[in-house]
C-alpha cells in the first residue's frame, strides 16, 4: 500500500464552478498509483467541491442561480465581517461539500463520462484556493 499527498492551488476570478478535473488527473497518472482511493479536501470555509456536468455550461449556470437562490447575500445576517457575501459564502460551503473521494482504477479516477471536479467559489472576489489531495493505493 502506498499513498501521495500533493495540495493544489487554484485561482479564482471570483464567484462561480471552476473546473479543475485536468490537475487532478494530471498528478494521479503521475503518483503511479493504478488502484486506490482519492480523496480532496478544501482548506477554506467559503468554498466548497463539487463533482458536476462538465460538458454543459447551462448546468452549471443554473446550479450557480440556485444556490444563490438559497443563500442570497441580501439575507440580513449578522456576520459580515468581510462584506455582504461572507456569511452566504459560508452558508453555501455548508450545503455542499468541503470534500470528495473518488475511487481509483488503471491509474485514473472513476468520474462519469460528464462529471467535472470542481472548486465552487462562493465569494465575489478573486481568491487563492488550495485543495488537499491524497490518494491510497498500490
Amino acid at each position: 500500500m502506498r499513498q501521495a499527498v500533493q495540495e493544489v492551488a487554484i485561482e479564482t476570478p471570483g464567484q462561480g464552478l471552476h473546473d479543475f478535473t485536468p490537475a487532478v488527473l494530471r498528478w494521479v497518472a503521475d503518483t503511479g498509483i493504478a488502484t486506490g482511493l482519492l480523496t480532496l479536501f478544501v482548506r477554506h470555509t467559503s468554498c466548497s467541491l463539487l463533482i458536476q456536468e462538465n460538458a454543459a455550461p447551462a448546468a452549471r449556470r443554473d446550479l450557480e442561480r440556485w444556490i444563490a437562490r438559497i443563500a442570497p447575500e441580501n439575507g440580513g445576517y449578522e456576520h459580515d465581517d468581510e462584506g455582504p457575501d461572507d456569511m452566504p459564502a459560508h452558508l453555501r460551503a455548508a450545503i455542499t461539500a468541503t470534500s470528495l473521494s473518488i475511487p481509483v482504477t488503471g491509474g485514473v479516477p472513476m468520474l462519469g463520462t460528464w462529471q467535472g471536479i470542481f472548486l465552487f467559489e462562493h465569494r465575489a472576489a478573486a481568491h487563492r484556493r488550495r485543495v488537499a489531495l491524497h490518494l491510497i493505493g498500490e
